[in-house]
């Protein structure tokens, strides 16, 4: 029987507001890919809608509840399950509806950028193809 790598499903935001600035999400320093930026989100748990898993992750992460019904796919990305560090595909949705105040509440930091400073931006390399789907 051949081998089946597995992949881990993770869902992520593009939120954006009314200026043409979007919210990045600088990873701490002791998790993977510490301090690098990226778009907020987290893993698809066993029984979730990656919509569902999205606005339970970005309460979690930042505080703010997602509106369902602005949230929109734009893309996904992911890497070689064979690559060492386990498969992982992420799922991107834009969203522009949201209520709450922000905050780090796992001891990383956000920002609001422009789509050129959010290039300058050191991501991990799937956030990078993410951008890429995103932005063009």
């Amino acid at each position: 029987m051949a081998k089946n790598p597995t992949c881990i499903g993770v869902v992520a935001a593009a939120i954006f507001d009314n200026q043409g600035r979007w919210l990045m999400y600088r990873r701490p320093d002791h998790k993977q890919h510490g301090g690098l930026w990226e778009f907020p989100g987290g893993k698809v748990e066993v029984g979730e809608t990656p919509e569902n898993a999205l606005i339970r992750e970005i309460e979690e992460e930042l505080g703010i509840q997602l509106d369902a019904g602005s949230l929109r796919p734009v893309g996904c990305a992911r890497n070689d399950p064979e690559a060492g560090e386990g498969g992982i595909v992420i799922l991107l949705y834009t969203a522009s509806g949201w209520s709450g105040k922000l905050a780090a509440l796992e001891g990383g930091r956000f920002d609001w950028f422009t789509p050129d400073e959010i290039d300058l931006l050191d991501k991990p390399p799937l956030d990078a193809v993410l951008c890429q789907k995103l932005f063009l």
